[in-house]
């Protein structure tokens, strides 16, 4: 019985600990721009057309280009 009580515990405690931890995260004051938000997602869609597993670092080349392409830095 001591044992169940024992493992209940921790589970409560670490569900306590995973549920605060995101109150304490900080930011580090930056805000990305919707341009950027929106060229970062166009591009993702656009490598993962080509995973690594098929195509090697051709996925991150198109990536790449594509934020060249939107005038943004990677």
């Amino acid at each position: 019985m001591t044992i169940i009580k024992l493992v209940a515990m921790l589970a409560l405690g670490l569900i306590t600990i995973a549920s605060t931890a995101p109150a304490f995260a900080q930011t580090n004051g930056y805000r990305m721009s919707a341009g950027r938000g929106a060229a970062i997602r166009e591009c993702n869609r656009a490598a993962t057309k080509y995973p690594d597993y098929l195509w090697g670092d051709f996925e991150i080349d198109v990536y790449r280009s594509c934020m060249a392409q939107h005038g943004k830095q990677e």
